[in-house]
């Protein structure tokens, strides 16, 4: 059972976590030293239950705050000045992150845009970016909306980036917020697809960073944990959004694949940022779509690890060769991803066979697969993109 009471633990973000965690918002920032924030959130989420129990409690805190709530659901860098636009004009000191990934993103990216010049590209990880980035940057609050990225406890940000024409990853362990405020509460208004999107995007992160060949056995522990409880209570939280122990387990989980793939991440993530940014396809349901062919893919390099992921699923095996475990591990994914309702190829959202030759080009270009198990070309990612289109 998740707590009766709200609780605090670092790892290392400090988290607040529980339902009505929200409360502790005000506190929260006065223990980041953040006066007058910029909540950075998206259009939709403003009409929202949450949005107003958010907005409530920096009321009864008496937190002076302003307001950006243009940030888009694949986020683009114009988002980022904008912010930082408002940041600057309303006088804020630091910022509280509000929604999905996507909104984490661009909040965590405000601080650097703020202190930093240039394009965003010139922090790209991809090529040792970090080193341009300095501290120290104002501080961040994240509270997620949902249970899928766990960028509320990350050190890097997801944009795209209009100089590359792709989505590029900048990162700094001076970008990882301050403090979460992790409320299971505020994820009860996500619809089911959108529950199940995020779901499966926190389990890809988790099976994708346990079998990364980087030597990390910490990771590969939360990896391993956080599938385990994806496998217990991505289904009930997808059938009934009210369900708080479900909603609750979700929020860790989330978080705990983020922790993983400070490991590194595969194929899957480098097949599903082109979709997004060619076809404003959902992250996590490109994730989705597309980590059966990855996995069956690796099979042969890391059935190993696939067998850790059947055990998280609760098959027994005991009896079993590595890859008939590696299999049973695969088939487990494939019955929860139609259990949650996730299309079963992506000829069901919209791609096409004449697409495939522009995604493969950007998708080797992605730096996630050149830490995927098993080596990737550019024609092995093509025919990934061919077998999720098929499958």
């Amino acid at each position: 059972m998740i707590p009766d009471s709200v609780v605090r633990f670092s790892y290392p973000t400090i988290i607040i976590f529980g339902p009505g965690a929200t409360r502790q918002l005000p506190q929260a920032l006065a223990e980041a030293d953040v006066r007058k924030p910029l909540l950075v959130t998206d259009s939709g989420l403003v009409k929202t239950d949450a949005y107003a129990a958010v907005v409530a409690a920096l009321k009864d805190g008496k937190v002076a705050h302003a307001v950006y709530a243009g940030v888009h659901p694949n986020p683009i860098e114009a988002d980022v000045n904008e912010a930082a636009e408002a940041y600057r004009r309303e006088g804020c000191d630091g910022v509280i992150g509000l929604g999905g990934g996507s909104a984490l993103d661009v909040a965590k990216l405000v601080p650097v845009r703020v202190t930093h010049e240039g394009p965003l590209a010139r922090y790209e990880a991809q090529h040792g970016g970090w080193e341009h980035i300095h501290g120290p940057l104002p501080p961040v609050v994240a509270l997620p909306t949902t249970a899928g990225t766990g960028s509320e406890i990350g050190r890097s940000s997801v944009v795209t980036s209009p100089e590359e024409h792709r989505k590029i990853i900048v990162f700094s362990p001076l970008m990882m917020p301050k403090r979460v405020v992790a409320d299971p509460v505020l994820t009860v208004g996500l619809p089911p697809k959108l529950t199940a999107a995020t779901g499966m995007d926190a389990l890809t992160h988790c099976i994708e960073a346990l079998v990364c060949p980087a030597f990390h056995p910490m990771s590969d522990a939360m990896a391993a944990g956080g599938i385990e409880l994806i496998a217990q209570y991505l289904e009930r939280a997808v059938r009934d959004g009210k369900d708080l122990e479900a909603r609750g387990y979700m929020m860790i989980a989330a978080m705990m694949g983020a922790l993983a793939f400070q490991k590194d991440l595969g194929a899957t993530h480098a097949l599903a940022h082109p979709l997004s940014t060619e076809f404003d396809l959902h992250h996590g349901l490109a994730n989705a779509i597309c980590l059966l062919p990855v996995m069956r893919y690796n099979k042969q390099v890391a059935a190993a690890k696939y067998a850790i992921v059947a055990r998280c699923f609760g098959v027994n095996t005991f009896n079993l060769s590595e890859s008939d475990a590696a299999d049973a591990a695969i088939a487990a994914v494939g019955r929860l991803c139609r259990a949650v309702g996730i299309p079963r190829n992506l000829a069901e959202v919209g791609v096409k066979e004449s697409d495939l030759a522009q995604l493969a080009p950007k998708a080797f270009k992605d730096s996630c697969h050149l830490t995927n198990p098993r080596p990737c070309r550019e024609a092995d990612l093509l025919n990934l993109y061919r077998e999720a289109l098929a499958q």
